[in-house]
C-alpha cells in the first residue's frame, strides 16, 4: 500500500521541500559509484553514517546530522522522497519556509536521538531520511487528521487506486513502527524502527506551537481538518472498485 499524492497541493511553492529532495538526491549520485565496491561503501558508510556506539561512547555526535542526507539504495531514496513529496508541501506551506527547514533538521536530530536510546551499543551504520520525513507525517497528522489521500493497493495481481483518510494510513505507519521496534534488536541492522516512531512522536511535538497558533480546533473546523488549500482535479481518479452481488 504506497501512497502516490494528496488532494490538496499546498497553495504556495514548497521551496524548501524541493531543495531538501534535490539536495538528498544529489548526495546520493555523488557516492552511487561506490556501491559496486563493497569494500569502499562501507568505508564511506563508516565515516559519514550514524553509529551509535560512537555517539554514547566517543561522543561523536557529526554522523546523526549527516546520516540523514545518505541513502542505502535508489528504492530506499525513491521512497523517502515520495513521503517527503507528499506531505512536506503543505506543512511548509503552513509553518513558512525557514521555521519548516528548522523543524524537519530537529526532528531528523530527535530520529537519531531515539534509534541512539534503542540500541546505545550498536556498531551498525544507520543512513536515510526517514526520520525526518516520519516528523513531516507526524507534524501533517496534527495539523490536517481528516486530509486525503491516493494510495496504490497492490496485492498479487490486484492493483487499485483507492482514497483513504490521511489519518488512516499515517497511524497504521506508526504502528508497525512500534510494533516492528519493539521484536527487532538495533545490533541486527535492517530497518530503524525507533529512530522512525521517534521522529513521527517528535514531529507530533514541535508542530503543536504552529497549531495553537493557527488557532487548535478551530483551525480543524475552518477547514475541516484537511489543507486550506484548494483540492486538486486530477487526470487520474479513483479506480471504481466493482461491487459483488451476493448470491442466493
Amino acid at each position: 500500500m504506497f501512497p502516490i499524492r494528496d488532494h490538496n497541493p499546498s497553495a504556495t511553492t514548497p521551496y524548501v521541500t524541493y531543495a531538501l529532495i534535490a539536495v538528498n538526491v544529489v548526495v546520493f549520485f555523488s557516492y552511487w559509484s561506490l556501491f559496486s565496491d563493497e569494500r569502499a561503501i562501507t568505508l564511506f558508510f563508516n565515516e559519514w553514517a550514524m553509529i551509535p556506539a560512537r555517539v554514547t561512547q566517543m561522543g561523536d555526535y557529526s554522523g546523526v546530522f549527516t546520516s540523514m542526507f545518505l541513502h542505502g539504495g535508489v528504492m530506499h531514496l525513491a521512497g523517502n522522497m515520495l513521503f517527503l513529496w507528499i506531505f512536506g508541501d503543505n506543512l511548509e506551506d503552513r509553518m513558512g519556509h525557514l521555521p519548516y527547514l528548522a523543524f524537519y533538521l530537529a526532528t531528523g536530530i530527535a530520529a537519531g536521538v531515539a534509534h541512539v536510546l534503542g540500541g546505545p551499543g550498536s556498531m551498525v551504520p544507520t543512513v536515510g531520511a526517514s526520520g525526518a520525513i516520519a516528523g513531516v507525517m507526524g507534524g501533517y497528522l496534527l495539523l490536517f487528521p481528516r486530509a486525503r489521500v491516493d494510495v496504490l493497493l497492490i496485492f498479487i495481481v490486484f492493483v487499485r487506486i483507492i482514497t483513504i483518510p490521511a489519518a488512516l494510513v499515517l497511524l497504521l505507519w506508526f504502528a508497525i513502527q512500534v510494533l516492528a521496534g519493539l521484536g527487532s534488536s538495533p545490533d541486527m541492522g535492517g530497518v530503524a524502527y525507533w529512530a522512525h516512531a521517534g521522529g513521527f512522536v517528535a514531529g507530533a511535538v514541535l508542530a503543536l506551537p504552529v497549531f495553537v497558533r493557527l488557532g487548535g480546533p478551530r483551525f480543524w473546523a475552518r477547514h475541516g481538518g484537511v489543507p486550506p488549500s484548494p483540492a486538486a482535479r486530477y487526470r487520474f481518479r479513483q479506480t471504481p472498485i466493482p461491487r459483488v452481488r451476493r448470491r442466493r
